[in-house]
Order: C-alpha cells, then structure tokens, then sequence
C-alpha cells in the first residue's frame, strides 16, 4: 500500500477540521478527494504531505509514517499545494534548479528531470521570466513541475488545474493519466468532471467527516437522474407521450422541462433507478409519437455532491 491514511484529526481552536479521517490508496489508485469549502479536505492533503502535524492519526507514505519521519515522507510525496505557492522573484527555471536540490538530484539526473518536467508542462517559453510575470495557468503548472520533478511514488495535488484554460486541462490530466498506473494519486477539486474523467474512486468529506467513499459510476447512481430519460417530442404530441409513458410500469413520474420551437422536452424518472430506455421507445412507438430525440440519463455527480453535503 503506498498510502495509508488513518484516523486523522486536526481542531483549530473550537473548530474541529478534520475528524477521524482515514482510506487508503495503492498503486494506480487515482482519489478524488472531494468537499465544500471548508469542509477539511486542503488541511487533510497539508498532513498526508507533513506540512501540517496532526492532533492525532497519522498517514503512511510508502512504509514511512508522517508522524515519526516527515522528511522520509516529504522525499517520496510530491505536493501540490491550494494557490500554488512560489517564490515570485525567481525564474521557473532557478526555482526547479532550487527544488531539485532540495531533492538532493545532481548532474545529469538534475539536468535530465528538469528538462523532462520543462518540456511535459511547456515551460521553455517562460523559463527565464521572473515567477510574478507569469499568468495564473503558468504559474500552476511551475508549481505542478516541482510536484513531479522528483518522481514521487505518491502525488497529493489539490486543485491541480485550478486557473488553467481548457488546452492546460486537457494537457494536464493526460499527464495524470500518464503516471497514474504508477502511482498513488490524491486529487482534491471542485471540478466534478474531473473526477468522473481521472479517479477510479472518489471521497466526499462534510464538516471534516467522510460522508461518501466509492467509485464516481457508484455515486453517479444515487442521483436522482440515474437512468431518467430525456427525450424530445412535436408540443402537439406531448400529452399523448405522457399518458402513454405513464402507463408503463417502470416509469416513477414525468416532468415537464420545456418547451421551444414547437417542441417540449419530458423527463421521465424511472421506478427504482432501473434502466427504462428500451421501455419507454415501445410505449412512444405504441402510441404514434414520433421522438426527436431520446436519450438515457447516468446520473449526476454534483447533484449527488449537493444531496450528500447539503447543510455543511
């Protein structure tokens, strides 16, 4: 296992952050750790990486707990921290040449992981500008470089493509892709898609607790869309199209979403989330209607995210 979390807490003051957390995570293990603001997830990632000491539980990082040697933990995470933080008077290119130092890299292995991060996060163009010129998406991924310049067994990354435009995104979770058969990924983020693209298993914490602990196809079924179907239908034929789909056994209830150009748009929720798809294109064929367009619904995750940490 090269990631064990367990039974971690942190107070500050009277505010309980983090409250008996605790998973694991093994090699081609890719976590989305997910959460409202506030909710405990940035000061859980500080403790995993050893920014942050615990009150209690601790994390294993490869064999080697937080707790009793941080450094040895600190060699074999790469972090990610919230905003990126940098040394703005430097270049990206002294601040690698700094953090492969700290990493106690030298010579030609310096030289060549630099060169690997440099050309995998597209940094030539701005290697030698200072750090505080730089835009927001540029400074993320020199954050991101240092993350990976060390080729760590274990990345904790928190909102790894957070001011990026959607090219960097796509760029960067195909790099997470790339190493996540060997690695162990945690990725804390607010965007859902995401998760559903990257992680093979998801977390949702509220109020610093583990609320939800699945993979992202688990959660999308408790949404209340799992296996709806949208179709669109000649305003004309709307009514018919209701009553013939309310005679259909699996159908729970229909719902009215719109209507535009002469058309309306139905969504029909299916009796106990089962698939009605096949059910629902013979009872609109039984009745004569004809169907512009008829989809199958898999569910939302961030319907699911407001359902489970409503209130928090």
């Amino acid at each position: 296992m090269l990631l064990e979390v367990r039974g971690l807490c942190k107070r500050f003051g009277a505010i309980t952050a983090v409250d008996d957390v605790g998973f694991t995570v093994d090699r081609g293990g890719v976590l989305g750790f997910l959460g409202p603001n506030g909710a405990g997830t940035t000061t859980t990632m500080r403790m995993i990486a050893g920014f942050l000491v615990p009150d209690r539980g601790t994390a294993v990082v490869c064999g080697a707990d937080v707790g009793v040697d941080p450094v040895t933990v600190k060699r074999r995470v790469g972090y990610l921290p919230e905003g990126a933080p940098l040394y703005s008077d430097m270049t990206p290119a002294g601040f690698l040449d700094f953090a492969a130092a700290i990493h106690r890299l030298n010579g030609a292995d310096r030289r060549h992981r630099i060169a690997e991060v440099v050309e995998r996060m597209h940094l030539g163009p701005v290697l030698r500008q200072r750090i505080e010129t730089l835009s927001k998406g540029y400074r993320r991924r020199v954050a991101l470089a240092q993350a990976i310049l060390h080729d760590p067994e274990v990345l904790i990354l928190d909102e790894p493509t957070d001011g990026l435009d959607p090219n960097q995104k796509h760029e960067v979770r195909e790099l997470i892709r790339d190493m996540a058969a060997t690695k162990a990924i945690v990725i804390s983020t607010h965007i859902l898609e995401e998760v559903e693209a990257l992680c093979n298993r998801a977390i949702i914490i509220a109020r610093g607790r583990i609320v939800a602990d699945a993979p992202p196809e688990e959660l999308r079924a408790r949404s209340d869309r799992h296996n709806a179907v949208t179709l669109r239908v000649p305003a004309e034929l709307a009514q018919r199209a209701a009553d013939a789909l309310l005679s259909v056994s699996g159908v729970a209830a229909i719902e009215r979403l719109g209507q535009t150009n002469g058309t309306v748009d139905l969504l029909v929720r299916p009796a106990n989330g089962r698939s009605i798809t096949a059910e629902v294109g013979a009872a609109l064929r039984a009745s004569h209607v004809d169907v512009e367009e008829l989809f199958s619904e898999r569910g939302r995750l961030d319907d699911v995210f407001r359902d489970i940490t409503a209130g928090s």
